[in-house]
């Protein structure tokens, strides 16, 4: 009984990497993202989404690299320990890709190439106009709530059809 304990523990820790990958990359995310489409928090929706596209990315960099891939052994753990640090709530991974490079490339396409070289900038040219009113916007919807935001825009609309001025 030992010794086929003992060839089970072999095979499950050879194959670590076939039996951990779909459950951190398929099985839990698709958990946590009908978990998230449930609440009304724009956050997890967000990490999700951005999950997703990520996932997808990767998966056509794989396919596309295929052949390279195959010759690098250590390619399926290193897919795992990424895939894990966009997964997890603890690292937050998704969610800090979608801040530092896919939101400011739909935001502002034209400097995505100085932001992908890192390339240093004062403080005062960090976020564009767009940018500054997007977060303030976000900020208010994660303090208030999506519905006082609309409450919100729908008082201006109100003041400004009536000519009255806004404080």
């Amino acid at each position: 009984m030992g010794a086929s304990s003992n060839n089970f523990l072999q095979v499950v820790a050879k194959n670590f990497d076939v039996l951990a990958l779909p459950l951190v990359t398929l099985v839990y995310p698709l958990y946590a993202s009908i978990k998230a489409i449930e609440t009304k928090s724009l956050s997890d929706d967000q990490q999700w989404l951005t999950y997703w596209v990520l996932y997808s990315m990767l998966t056509i960099f794989e396919l596309t690299f295929s052949k390279i891939l195959e010759c690098l052994p250590i390619w399926a753990y290193a897919k795992l320990i990424l895939t894990c640090w966009l997964v997890l709530p603890h690292f937050n991974g998704a969610a800090h890709v979608y801040k530092h490079f896919i939101r400011p490339f739909y935001i502002n396409p034209q400097s995505t190439a100085q932001r992908i070289w890192f390339v240093p900038r004062s403080k005062d040219s960090l976020f564009t106009k767009q940018d500054d009113i997007l977060t303030a916007a976000e900020k208010y919807m994660e303090q208030h709530g999506t519905q006082a935001f609309e409450r919100l825009i729908n008082k201006i609309g109100r003041k400004e059809q009536g000519g009255e001025a806004i404080t």
